[in-house]
């Protein structure tokens, strides 16, 4: 389908329709047609790096259905893009933390004076518990063990907690390398927040961007701990699902389980979290359940998030970034995420709720 054939409405139509059942679809689905986009420009972003499987094959489609539109995505952490955005380098940012209330008091270089910015849910993963011991295929881990190796107090793999965890799993003597990011990340601030929740009295720290421990190895950006867990020995860390690899993942404790993640466990989390109170109608940021204890969700999850203006100060820009981020929540974007990434759909009701916001946006 090319995105972009059409007028405003007709997008926003379009987009929208892509989410609803086929009954409703012909209310507002554009038709066939061979002519060629009339979207055309440049939409610079940046931000979360878990979203960069998905904002490749994203912007790959895009493009090809709009083929005078250009889309350059830095994955240069979730931090650095709600920066960029806010000093008006950047058209949206991507970020797996949901604006700050700080930040949403402040002002956004790429809006129109005296507007603000909201957040739209377009890509939902578990955040993946990884692992490199010689010799350990299967991990069992819960909140406070976690919580204590990544804060320190744990340093070898055979320490008694892990060994009463992995009942039968010859755990070696070797130190334990614990990876974090060492870019401020929203990845590590839903890890420090299942933490927090789950492990009060081990993670004391308010869950941030910032990792709080000086502890364990610090790397850049997914790619970086990933990286830093491959080519070490002993090591773990956290990274978006999507980028596990080969690596072992471990299993958390849910309830009396223990849980593999999976992208329907970390969808049915999102869909029974509510959303955060006390910000405007049109903010879709989710307060996320961590301390479930059912073992069919999974509780270490990202929401990542396209922070966009609700008016943009160019209404060109608008457009694009509209018709773009669209796209990305859209069902057909987030099958190709499904497809590309390993990500969990967006429910059609949230896709809806996204499209509804977009067509607020100026």
């Amino acid at each position: 389908m090319n995105f972009m054939r059409f007028g405003r409405p007709a997008v926003i139509a379009v987009v929208a329709a892509l989410a609803l059942s086929s009954c409703a679809a012909n209310e507002g689905a554009a038709p066939e047609s061979d002519s060629a986009s009339a979207l055309t420009g440049t939409i610079n972003a940046g931000g979360a790096s878990s979203q960069g499987s998905a904002q490749e094959a994203w912007i790959s489609a895009f493009q090809t259905a709009n083929p005078d539109v250009t889309i350059n995505y830095d994955p240069s952490g979730s931090g650095a893009g709600r920066e960029a955005f806010i000093a008006g380098g950047s058209d949206f940012a991507g970020s797996d933390s949901y604006l700050s209330d700080d930040e949403l008091a402040g002002t956004f270089g790429s809006c129109a004076a005296d507007t603000t910015a909201v957040d739209l849910p377009v890509y939902i993963s578990p955040i993946a518990v990884i692992f490199n011991v010689d010799g350990v295929d299967d991990l069992n881990v819960d909140a406070d063990t976690l919580a204590k190796i990544f804060s320190g107090a744990i340093t070898t793999w055979n320490d008694p907690a892990l060994v009463a965890l992995n009942e039968g799993v010859s755990l070696p003597s070797t130190a334990i390398t614990a990876v974090h990011r060492s870019d401020d990340s929203g990845t590590t601030k839903n890890f420090a927040d299942y933490l927090g929740q789950n492990a009060p009295d081990v993670w004391t720290e308010k869950a941030s961007d910032t990792f709080p421990f000086q502890t364990g190895e610090g790397a850049q950006g997914t790619s970086g701990v990933v990286d830093a867990v491959t080519n070490g020995v002993g090591t773990i860390g956290y990274a978006d699902a999507s980028r596990a690899g080969d690596l072992g993942v471990a299993k958390l404790k849910v309830g009396d389980e223990f849980v593999a993640y999976s992208a329907e466990a970390a969808a049915a989390v999102v869909d029974g979290s509510p959303l955060v109170e006390g910000r405007e109608a049109n903010d879709l940021a989710f307060d996320l359940n961590r301390m479930t204890d059912n073992p069919a969700e999974y509780p270490l999850v990202l929401v990542s998030y396209a922070i966009v203006c609700t008016e943009y100060a160019d209404p060109a820009q608008a457009e694009l970034v509209k018709a773009y981020v669209g796209y990305m929540a859209s069902a057909e974007g987030q099958a190709e995420a499904v497809a590309s990434a390993g990500a969990a759909s967006m429910t059609t009701e949230l896709q809806d709720k996204v499209a509804a916001v977009l067509d607020t946006i100026k």
